[in-house]
């Protein structure tokens, strides 16, 4: 049996570990990475980085490396790979499983303002705050590049590139991160609005209860549409029960002799 992962996500190693530990040795496991990131975390059991030329590129790829099993493990924000991923499973009938994380729902004392793009995050910004702590990554950036009268802390795993405001200070970091440490960033940088797109997962989800604490407001870029119906987990352990569901399948679904 053959799985290939669309990953680069926490729960998609994770899920590669959980495979590594527990599927038997003649079961063959490929990670796919997008390959944006300079400094790749890769997971347990063969690596592949880069694109495949869309929903056709990828059906090729399924039917070529005879692949058994297809498990869209992708970022939420990561654009239209889960709709090639549907695609082509659909073209080749190879069994799709979306592994989601759930989306951030607000608590109490939360002051969340919902967006639909980053460019409406922009536009919301002026009214909410001056020194902006903007947690959105390093692509989008000139979606903000023209608000110069703003502040923007900008956090991400690699330098951005231009255009971008005029008035940023760049951290490079990766999580996990630590709810005193993004107390300690709000404090330090005196920081008044946070902005993020709705990514979930516990990873990056300690600036909502700093910026909760710290009585800021949160301008939240809600998530793209993905496919509908399908097969979905919402854990990797779920996504490896799902798996042995469907490699049993196809066992039994083999001819004898």
């Amino acid at each position: 049996m053959h799985v290939l992962v669309l990953g680069g996500t926490t729960e998609a190693r994770r899920l590669a570990e959980l495979l590594a530990a527990a599927l038997p040795e003649d079961v063959r496991v490929t990670s796919s990475l997008a390959g944006r990131v300079a400094s790749l975390r890769l997971p347990p059991g063969e690596v592949r980085v880069g694109g495949f030329g869309g929903a056709d590129g990828l059906a090729a790829w399924l039917r070529t490396h005879q692949v058994d099993a297809l498990i869209d493990a992708t970022h939420p924000f990561a654009g239209t790979i889960s709709f090639n991923a549907a695609k082509a499973a659909a073209a080749t009938h190879v069994p799709l499983l979306a592994l989601r994380r759930p989306g951030w729902v607000p608590g109490r004392g939360d002051d969340w303002h919902p967006v639909g793009s980053l460019e409406e995050a922009a536009r919301a910004l002026p009214a909410l705050g001056r020194r902006v702590f903007l947690t959105t990554g390093r692509m989008g950036l000139a979606a903000f590049a023209g608000l110069d009268a703003l502040w923007f802390l900008m956090r991400s795993v690699d330098a951005p590139e231009p255009p971008y405001p005029a008035r940023m200070e760049v951290l490079l970091d990766r999580g996990p991160f630590t709810a005193e440490g993004e107390r300690e960033l709000i404090r330090r940088h005196r920081l008044d609005v946070l902005v993020t797109k709705d990514s979930g997962g516990a990873a990056t989800a300690p600036k909502l209860a700093a910026a909760r604490e710290a009585g800021i407001p949160v301008v939240v870029v809600r998530r793209p549409p993905v496919p509908e119906g399908g097969a979905v987990a919402d854990t990797p352990e779920r996504a490896l029960a799902w798996l042995r569901g469907a490699d049993s399948g196809r066992t039994r679904a083999q001819p004898s002799g």
